[in-house]
Formats: structure tokens, sequence, C-alpha cells
């Protein structure tokens, strides 16, 4: 169940008759301001251009989640390569939540655009694909992994500055409609074409991470390493590397955490 404490974006999906194309839609502006809040309260700060960069990523990732089935989730990186930055957002249906953030620091170079797309189901093994781009236009840099490795079409319309609509393609798609499609017609689309309601799925910024959650990434450190962290302070500063949220760690703490770890891994 979605947080109280936080607001909910409904995304609603219809089927174009006639068309065989799947409409997702939905207004961030909850999403937007919970994405805000988060990043004050951990003190990120990151550029304007790449602040709306990132809105624009969580967004298309939402449509695309709500898009698709519900027991998938999904993790994008778009990896840029002048000036190099990585954008990610994660997300998922069940429970609808997204998160992410910008990295600039130690970024990869691939000596090109790179869009990582990596989605996971219940009882089945991590799906990864790789799609260079071009540009910096997050929507094109979509649509353009749509065509490379979903390989069909898929336009995302800025219906209104936070209202946002993506149209992806469905067997035996009307595909010479759908890649005409303009931001005038997408005005108009309830009136020019048949639309039937699928779903309403609710999303809230959320990663779901925690002290506690990221305690593998201080247990992979040796007991020297761990002391260097750590120095003469008892708390530690863990940073999520999906959200950028800031995390005080305890070693008191953390390391009841690695001994019963270590009994559960102890096959004896």
């Amino acid at each position: 169940m979605p947080d109280s404490n936080s607001s909910i974006v409904e995304v609603r999906t219809h089927f174009v008759r006639s068309r065989n194309a799947l409409v997702a839609r939905a207004d961030f502006e909850p999403l937007y301001i919970d994405y805000y809040l988060h990043r004050a309260d951990h003190n990120l700060v990151y550029s304007t251009e790449h602040d709306s960069m990132l809105k624009d990523m969580l967004a298309a990732l939402t449509l695309h989640l709500a898009s698709r089935p519900q027991e998938e989730t999904g993790g994008w990186t778009l990896n840029f390569h002048e000036p190099r930055v990585n954008l990610f957002a994660t997300g998922a249906s069940r429970p609808g939540r997204v998160a992410g953030r910008v990295f600039t620091d130690d970024v990869r170079d691939f000596g090109k655009n790179m869009f990582i797309c990596q989605t996971t189901r219940p009882q089945q093994p991590p799906v990864q694909s790789m799609v260079e781009f071009e540009g910096k236009d997050i929507f094109r840099a979509v649509e353009h992994y749509y065509v490379q490795s979903e390989q069909r079409l898929a336009k995302i319309f800025r219906y209104s500055d936070e209202d946002l609509v993506m149209i992806s393609a469905q067997p035996d798609c009307d595909e010479e409609w759908l890649a005409g499609l303009t931001v005038e017609d997408i005005h108009e689309l309830d009136k020019k074409e048949k639309l039937s309601l699928l779903e309403r799925r609710k999303y809230i910024w959320e990663c779901g991470c925690s002290s506690e959650r990221l305690y593998p990434m201080l247990a992979r450190l040796s007991n020297e390493d761990l002391d260097h962290a750590f120095g003469s302070d008892e708390f530690i500063t863990l940073t999520c590397p999906r959200c950028g949220a800031r995390h005080r760690a305890a070693r008191e703490q953390f390391e009841a955490w690695r001994e019963e770890h270590a009994k559960h891994m102890d096959p004896g």
C-alpha cells in the first residue's frame, strides 16, 4: 500500500480501438513534489538541466511500468558521454513506487550515450539490454529504446508541463497512425478515437531504502577498512545508490546484523 504521507500519481491506461495501441497518462505533479522534498531532506544538489532530465525519466519509467505486467520491476540507467553523467531510475507496480538519482562522480565512459535497462520478474533471471542513443532528450531516448530493444513503436507527449502521455504499439498496431501523431492529436485523442479504460495504477515516490538495507554494502569491507570508515565515530553515513538518501548507521547495530547474517549463512 502507498505511504499515507506520500502524494499519489494515478496512471490511467486506455486501449485505442481499431488502432491497437495502449495509452498511459498521468499528472506527475504529486510525484515531483515528493521528489523535491526528498532532495531537500538529503541535501541533494542537482543542476537545473539534470533535475529536468531526471524528472522526465521518472515520468517515462512510470508510464512504461503502467503499460507492463504488474509483477514486473524495472531499472533504467541513462549514461551520457559528454558531459559525463548517469541518470538512474527504478520502479515497480507492486507496490507502485519509483525513485531515482543523478550521478556526476566516477561515471563510466562508454564513449557514447548508452541506455541500460534491467527488467526483473518473480522466479525469472533479470533481463538486461543496452542501446546506444543520441542527444539529451529523455523522451526521444525512451522512444529509441522501444524501437531498438522492445522492437515496437512508442511515443511520449507532454500534454502540459506535468501531464504526460505515452502511446505504445500493441500487436497489429496501426503504426503509420502512431508514428504520425502530434501533440495536437493527443489533445483531441478522446474525440477522434474510441478509448477503452483498462486500468488505474497508483505510484508514489519511494525507494524503500534504510540503513539496514544498506548493511550489505558495509559487509563487503574488511575489518581494517571498516575501522578506517568509522574512525573514532560509532556512526557512519551510508548513501543509497538508488535514490541518494543518506542514512546514519551505528556500528554496534551493524555488527549485530553481520553476526546474525553469518549464522544464517553457516550451514553448520
